[in-house]
């Protein structure tokens, strides 16, 4: 028995070394650390209990049946992150560039499973060449396996996948079908046609950090919701993402203790947002103000820039937050930033993250290539996903809610279950100005001094429709609120939402805009 377990502990040491010293310092100085390191810092120190680390590849042809490495380039398991249970894959670049084969999908789909059926988050470390190409069409349908069980396990349990190298092709669609994306610049890319074939079909010259790198994804693609200069502070934001995040659809968000008062007053608020409804301010300076100690996790922070979406805790409770940024396209919806907000909420809504909605929004993006694009459609998909929602909504106007725009912002008609507004309040079809050119056109143009006469009707046309009590008068505000008092009002409503039920009707799903 001994001289076997002595064998044993010789595999082990070998498996854990990796392929070879070369391949290891290679890894390295590409500014990329081994699978096992990126495990390591991902998960609590002795936590990571490894799945089928001695398996290996079965097939033969190329070369393949003398090289049979253990792993084949992938490790699997679970572990901890403060705590509670993750389920975790690395692709291992030192073993066959990270590709993916028969043995290697195995492994992949088992993991998956372990992790639906625990009920407890899912992390891949990418870091693969794609498909094994020896392995021919096993190796595309291990990709199937894949795709297949990210939709499974989506609106089930938490899917984070964290780009660390190359992924192309098809490979690339299984980040895309989970939750939250991670990139690390100049290091990871994704595409699913790489630059040598775009030169090929179109003549145009292009990196492969400028098809696919990170900044691209980030600011222009909307592909990553998250990225980095370097791994270790792109893992340390996993470790956090987590933090914010339940186990699965079936818990609530992990509760903290808060030192920072419930009764806070945000007298500062007062300040940081204008009276007057065409100057600009930084919404993220407003939610920092109301959240807990000022910390939130923006998502997409690059993309979209119109909209903020972010991951706080309000009175130790984790909340979504979606708000209009008024500091950029003066906080209009458009095409990217509904698209943006609707699948944030459909996050927030399938892991029961309670979502309070900020309002300054003076519409619709006007334009052709708004329309063109489909606006209507995408702008759709926002006003679903809130609809659709089941979790505690809280909406809250700050200033301008006009026309469309404000109806699909969480307004009280398709289904907020309390909406506050701020005395600076503008709820209305549209800006006075505009009305007043609409309703009054032939007075004005009838007058001796139109403009006169114009500048008199809006005044009329405010005092009598966009005045800050008029929505609460008719019941669409729940209340007009001191901004001073906004952060003790919410962790109220929210305490009182906590057990808020809401049913679907029967049906099998719906069918959302596309």
């Amino acid at each position: 028995m001994r001289s076997h377990v002595a064998e044993l502990a010789g595999i082990r040491r070998q498996v854990l070394a990796g392929p070879s010293e070369k391949a290891t310092a290679a890894q390295h100085a590409k500014g990329k650390l081994t699978a096992r390191e990126r495990i390591s810092l991902l998960l609590d120190d002795g936590s990571f209990r490894e799945v089928e680390q001695l398996r290996r590849h079965r097939a033969t042809g190329f070369g393949l049946e003398a090289r049979k490495p253990y792993t084949d380039g992938v490790i699997t398991g679970w572990g901890t992150v403060e705590g509670r249970t993750v389920f975790v894959y690395a692709h291992d670049f030192r073993i066959f560039g990270g590709a993916l084969g028969e043995a290697h999908a195995t492994k992949i789909h088992k993991i998956m499973d372990m992790a639906i059926a625990a009920g407890a988050p899912l992390v891949s470390l990418n870091d693969g060449a794609g498909a094994r190409i020896q392995e021919g069409v096993t190796a595309l349908a291990g990709y199937g396996g894949i795709f297949r069980r990210n939709t499974r396990a989506s609106g089930v349990i938490p899917q984070i996948s964290v780009m660390l190298g190359p992924c192309a092709g098809g490979a690339a669609y299984s980040p895309a079908l989970t939750d939250f994306v991670f990139m690390v610049r100049e290091t990871s890319q994704m595409f699913i046609t790489g630059p040598d074939v775009v030169k090929a079909v179109t003549g145009e010259e292009i990196t492969q950090n400028g098809l696919g790198g990170a900044d691209v994804h980030a600011e222009t693609s909307g592909v990553c919701h998250f990225a980095y200069d370097d791994e270790e502070t792109c893992i340390q934001e996993v470790r956090y993402l987590l933090s914010l995040l339940p186990q699965n659809n079936r818990e609530n968000p992990p509760a903290v203790p808060c030192d920072d008062p419930h009764d806070r007053r945000c007298d500062t608020l007062a300040d940081l947002v204008p009276a007057d409804g065409n100057r600009p301010y930084d919404m993220a300076e407003v939610i920092k103000e109301i959240v807990d100690d000022g910390e939130l996790l923006e998502v997409h922070e690059r993309w979209a820039r119109n909209i903020i979406c972010a991951l706080a805790r309000v009175g130790g409770q984790v909340v979504g937050v979606v708000a209009n940024q008024p500091r950029v396209l003066a906080g209009v919806l458009d095409i990217e930033a509904s698209e943006k907000a609707a699948r944030f909420v459909q996050m927030c809504d399938a892991f029961s993250i309670p979502i309070v909605t900020l309002l300054d929004v003076p519409g619709f993006l006007p334009g052709v290539d708004q329309e063109h694009g489909g606006i209507i459609r995408h702008g759709a998909k926002l006003l679903y996903a809130y609809c659709n929602a089941t979790v505690p909504r809280i909406s809250l106007i700050l200033r301008k809610a006009y026309g469309g725009a404000y109806i699909v912002m969480d307004s009280q008609s398709i289904g907020a279950d309390l909406t506050y507004a701020w005395p600076t309040n503008e709820i209305a079809v549209m800006g006075a100005e505009g009305a007043a050119n609409v309703i009054f056109r032939r007075r004005i143009a009838e007058a001796e001094d139109p403009e006169a006469t114009r500048a008199e009707l809006v005044k009329e046309y405010k005092a009598e429709l966009m005045h800050p009590y008029y929505a609460a008068e008719r019941g669409l505000v729940d209340d007009v609120i001191d901004p001073a008092d906004t952060r003790q009002v919410l962790i109220h409503s929210l305490a009182m939402l906590r057990t808020k039920h809401a049913d679907h009707p029967a049906r099998k799903h719906g069918n959302p805009p596309q």
